[in-house]
């Protein structure tokens, strides 16, 4: 009885953290692959270049985000004056 507890719960487990990773990997955009000699994109932007470059953005684009997130004030509570 007690096995069985134990293995329902490590589904139960299991059943959550694919659903958090799902949430996460549908948040992500996707990049798209440029062909050569392919038209620049529909927006002005120009089309990513080779990996390296995408890692590149990537970072400054996690950069620039965690910057402002630190940059934001945070709220003062009443009790910590």
């Amino acid at each position: 009885m007690r096995g069985m507890f134990s293995l329902v719960g490590l589904l139960v487990v299991m059943a959550v953290v694919a659903l958090l990773v799902k949430k996460q990997w549908s948040s992500i955009p996707v990049p798209v692959q440029a062909t050569p000699g392919a038209p620049a994109a529909q927006d002005g932007t120009a089309p990513a270049g080779n990996v390296r470059e995408q890692g590149r953005q990537l970072q400054d684009h996690v950069r620039q985000q965690v910057e402002g997130a630190l940059q934001q004030a945070r709220p003062v509570h009443e009790g910590d004056k």
